[in-house]
């Protein structure tokens, strides 16, 4: 199903993701990894041996690298990148910046892009990296410097057929744009096309694949739209509140809109609103661009009304530990489908469970970032441009399959619906590490 929606300006600076207000105290996000790896592992009694290489990362690089600013300052900055498994092929991942970046968090990220591409059936492993920075700080030639800076500080520890990078919170098509054409410089100038392929997520025009832009929040509502329509509901008098209305966030509320659902209540780090008869999403959309937040749109209202706003489904599409002890409870919601990487920690996941909660877990639900930029990597490796709707079918097929695996696996297994998604990757994973043996 192709959605004909005007994207966001693609090659624009980054501002501040229009994320969520801070997160509330939460079990930190590798702990949480962790747990949900140890949980799905205890059940499968997965092979010891498999067991420790997945429990940590291959590769864990920190680099501290120079930068000169517009005044003439030199700051000294510090990136990530850590790269968890390669089983199932190169690396692939996002790159972050954001000020409270740091190892733990890359680390746990990396996991989640293992298992998502593990459920997803792509030939990909998981890796994650970024940046420590507060992008609203910096001007647009400044942010130049600093992403060339890090791939050259990168090195070989990146490349097309070893660790692919892509967009994340807070950076974007031109990031990419500026991370490809450095990293071509560095190549011999007989070699530079064969290396498009290096980065994905970058602009159309510069070797992207059409459908990126919305690639995770078009995965998103094909998944709510299976669930719902699994239910007998439908989503056309379906309400639904969305945390963070960045790219995610933003494209998911639009798209949902097209179908005749109703967002009702959003929020981002500038605050929250309301509207019980229905918030425009493209003009929100539109307002959030303008003024970089959802605030000043719409009646305001507190985090704790917002949370507890009636709806039939919430899209937490921001950062991690939103959904807590704290917080879950005050959910009344029938379904929350994860944007977002570790909206919910283990002990909201508890609360949700009790209460009943239907949950599209993130390595299922915010696939589709990664599974398009699967199809641009290869539409870059066969000198390819695929159509819109080409896109979106394959799109539908490979992440309907994903949340099928899920869906089976927790019936099968009388389990939660996160802890089938890590039952449905480890066990691939096993099954590759056992035809393959471990070297040497």
């Amino acid at each position: 199903m192709a959605h004909a929606l005007t994207p966001p300006t693609e090659v624009a600076p980054p501002r501040a993701e229009a994320a969520s207000r801070p997160a509330t105290r939460g079990v930190p996000v590798y702990e949480a990894v962790q747990r949900q790896f140890e949980k799905a592992a205890n059940l499968i009694q997965l092979d010891p041996a498999v067991r420790k290489i997945l429990s940590a990362p291959m590769n864990e690089i920190v680099v501290h690298f120079p930068v000169r600013m517009d005044d003439g300052r030199v700051e000294l900055l510090t990136g990530y990148r850590v790269q968890h498994n390669d089983a199932l092929g190169p690396f692939k991942g996002g790159l972050r910046f954001h000020p409270a970046l740091e190892l733990d968090e890359v680390k746990a990220l990396a996991a989640w892009m293992t298992w998502k591409s593990a459920i997803a059936r792509l030939p990909f492993g998981g890796a994650k990296g970024g940046v420590q920075i507060d992008p609203a700080r910096y001007s647009h030639t400044e942010l130049e410097r600093i992403t060339r800076r890090f791939c050259y500080a990168l090195g070989n520890n990146i490349g097309p057929e070893y660790d692919i990078p892509a967009p994340d919170v807070n950076t974007n098509a031109q990031i990419m744009a500026w991370f490809l054409d450095t990293y071509q410089a560095l190549q011999p100038p007989q070699d530079r096309q064969r290396h498009m392929h290096v980065v994905t997520g970058k602009p159309v025009d510069s070797g992207g694949s059409l459908s990126r832009d919305k690639a995770t929040g078009q995965g998103i509502v094909y998944l709510i739209e299976r669930w719902a329509n699994e239910r007998r509901s439908g989503l056309s008098r379906a309400t639904f509140t969305v945390q963070g209305y960045g790219n995610v966030g933003s494209w998911a509320a639009r798209l949902l809109a097209r179908h005749g659902a109703k967002l009702v209540a959003a929020e981002d780090v500038t605050g929250a609103i309301a509207n019980p008869q229905g918030l425009d999403t493209e003009a929100l959309a539109v307002h959030v661009r303008a003024n970089g937040g959802v605030v000043g749109f719409a009646r305001a209202v507190d985090h704790e009304t917002f949370f507890s706003t009636p709806a039939d489904i919430f899209v937490p599409a921001a950062l991690a530990n939103q959904i807590t002890a704290d917080t879950a409870p005050m959910l009344n919601v029938r379904l929350v489908a994860e944007g977002a990487n570790g909206p919910t920690d283990p002990e909201g996941d508890e609360v949700l469970r009790r209460k009943g909660i239907d949950v599209i877990p993130d390595v299922v639900c915010n696939a589709g970032g990664v599974i398009v930029s699967y199809f641009e990597w290869l539409q870059n490796k066969q000198s390819e441009y695929w159509a819109l709707e080409e896109v979106d079918r394959k799109l539908h097929a490979k992440i309907t399959a994903a949340y099928d695996r899920t869906r089976d696996t927790a019936r099968q297994r009388r389990v939660d619906w996160r802890t089938a998604a890590y039952i449905v990757a480890l066990s691939h994973l096993e099954t590759v590490y056992k035809q393959r043996g471990i070297f040497p």
